[in-house]
């Protein structure tokens, strides 16, 4: 037994040594492998010094690359030899740049990256001939359907089902002739297919378009769907399910998201010359300065000031109807001056006999004012029945996923 001993010693230090060495030949494989690659616009940043900054006040292109050690001369040339690529007068405050310099002792300037945006740079390259190019980010888009209820102002609905906010003036755009977004109320369901931007596949780039929609409103679910007969048109317009078109010949309010405070009234007591009287419009609340939009094309028949309507501007929109919008802060257009539906006109105020900031929508029909709210308004000109076929197919499988999304939302 004691004979064995030194050699079982002798077998446990050389396998200590082994297993020892290929300790150390992992840690020396570890300490060599290589960085992975920090890659953008192009170039893989590990081979440079970098400098990352943005554009400060009273920074011009010329200052900012003569600190790389260029003379006023130099920076001449470059921009002169840069000029049908890059304006170096469109660098603006704020925006972010990068100056990728070499590792050698030189440490001299290689290119210049400026970003006007998040999709868009250019790259000046400043190695042998001085040359610039302008880039775009790879952009990729997925389209998402959500199904919702609304709790709060859409944005705010919006917001809390992890999309863009601004999604919400694209949907009141698309349904401003269909849809009273003041009328719209906590729990009223909807559907939405849209598509989202990534730059680079990862980074969030806000909302697109949208595919397919539709709002349940006064009970009844009003589906919109972009179409066009002809594949390279760039503007679309939105129609139902039956294909009938959602733009009508005015829109439903001269603005947006704001509430009614007064509605039209045979007999209501005035809050200025407290009296019962007629009002003969609707008051739409909203801050001072908001955008009053025209809900129909026409002519400016009057634009001017009246003791009781303050600031105000009527438009004829053809024989048979008119609008007026008073008590504006601001006066936008000139009587005689053509309008388009949807153009600002003026901006809300409380001039004349007004307690606060709103606007009065009045409404005529054959010379006689009527109640806007109640009133079947003309609709634009139908789809064209030959393109219907062809936009049933295409709106078919929108709706079938739009409807079954909702389905599984509102199960429970």
């Amino acid at each position: 037994m004691s004979k064995c001993f030194p050699k079982i010693i002798v077998l446990l230090l050389l396998t200590s040594f082994v297993i020892s060495c290929d300790k150390k030949e992992d840690l020396t494989t570890l300490a060599i492998k290589p960085r992975p690659k920090l890659v953008d616009f192009g170039f893989n940043l590990h081979d440079f010094n970098i400098i990352n900054d943005t554009i400060q006040s009273g920074d011009t292109f010329g200052s900012i690359i003569q600190k790389q050690n260029l003379n006023g001369h130099q920076v001449y040339d470059v921009v002169a030899q840069v000029k049908d690529t890059f304006d170096v007068r469109s660098i603006r405050k704020g925006k972010p740049y990068t100056i990728l310099r070499s590792k050698d002792k030189t440490n001299k300037i290689q290119y210049f990256i400026y970003q006007p945006d998040k999709v868009n740079y250019y790259v000046i390259d400043f190695r042998d001939s001085i040359t610039a190019h302008k880039k775009t980010r790879p952009l990729t888009f997925k389209t998402r359907t959500i199904a919702g209820a609304l709790n709060g102002s859409l944005s705010e609905t919006l917001s809390n089902e992890k999309v863009d906010p601004a999604l919400a003036s694209k949907i009141a755009k698309i349904y401003a002739w269909s849809i009273d977004f003041f009328k719209l109320q906590k729990g009223d369901k909807f559907g939405l297919t849209f598509t989202e931007r990534y730059i680079n596949d990862t980074i969030y780039d806000g909302v697109d378009s949208l595919k397919a929609a539709f709002f349940e409103y006064k009970g009844k679910k009003i589906y919109a769907f972009p179409f066009s007969p002809n594949d390279n048109a760039k503007k679309l317009e939105y129609y139902d399910e039956e294909g009938k078109t959602l733009k009508n010949f005015f829109l439903k309010a001269p603005l947006k998201f704001i509430n009614i405070t007064s509605r039209y009234s045979k007999n209501r007591f005035h809050p200025v010359q407290k009296r019962w009287k007629a009002h003969n419009g609707t008051d739409y609340a909203a801050p001072t300065g908001t955008p009053i939009m025209s809900t129909a094309a026409g002519v400016v028949e009057q634009a001017g000031y009246t003791t009781g309507n303050g600031n105000f501007v009527k438009v004829k929109h053809d024989r048979t109807y008119s609008t007026q919008y008073l008590h504006m802060s601001k006066i936008l257009v000139k009587r005689g001056q053509r309008v388009t539906q949807g153009q600002v006109i003026g901006k809300v105020g409380s001039t004349g006999l007004a307690t606060g900031p709103h606007v009065c929508y009045r409404f005529w029909k054959n010379g006689v004012q009527v109640d806007a709210l109640k009133l079947k308004l003309p609709t634009s000109t139908p789809m064209d029945s030959k393109y219907k076929q062809k936009f049933m197919e295409t709106i078919t499988p929108l709706k079938k996923v739009l409807d079954s999304t909702a389905a599984a939302k509102f199960r429970n």
